[in-house]
């Protein structure tokens, strides 16, 4: 497996505050030439440090508006209903990530959607299909504080 190095750190901190940033422009900012940067980003790709590159999108222009945090605690603790629950999980749109958590909850649900009716309907209709969920407690963002979308490197 490649080991990082600094430079490659440096590569992975401004790739991950700009993906669009130019080869030139990486070269710039971590003095090398274009050559040996595009191939230290390639092989950063190959070797699995970048997962993929992605565009942040504005919820509030989109109208996908409300944050709901959810806990999620199971019926049962099997791999059966675990494994289903995961499975289920994958293919509700408004699920934008999922956490398997310890305490309280079995796990985390980050849910995003237009507003409290769809939040609702999400619930009653998608949520309640999932089999296997004992209760789910939800909290509701009232405000975005800090999301920077990394990780500290």
């Amino acid at each position: 497996m490649y080991q990082i190095d600094e430079i490659d750190l440096q590569l992975l901190r401004l790739l991950q505050k700009d993906a669009d940033i130019t080869t030139k422009d990486l070269a710039q900012r971590v003095n090398l030439t274009n050559t040996p940067v595009f191939d230290r980003v390639k092989r950063l790709k190959k070797e699995g440090y970048i997962k993929k590159t992605t565009a942040v999108l504005c919820s509030e222009k989109l109208d996908v508006s409300l944050i709901v945090f959810c806990n999620i605690t199971l019926k049962e603790h099997t791999k059966e209903i675990g494994n289903q629950f995961v499975k289920d999980i994958m293919f509700l749109k408004e699920v934008t990530e999922c956490y398997n958590v310890s305490g309280d909850f079995d796990f985390l649900l980050k849910v995003m959607v237009k507003d409290m009716k769809h939040y609702q309907s999400f619930v009653l209709q998608s949520l309640g299909s999932v089999k296997g969920i004992g209760s789910a407690h939800s909290t509701f963002v009232m405000g975005e504080i800090k999301n920077n979308h990394g990780i500290p490197l």
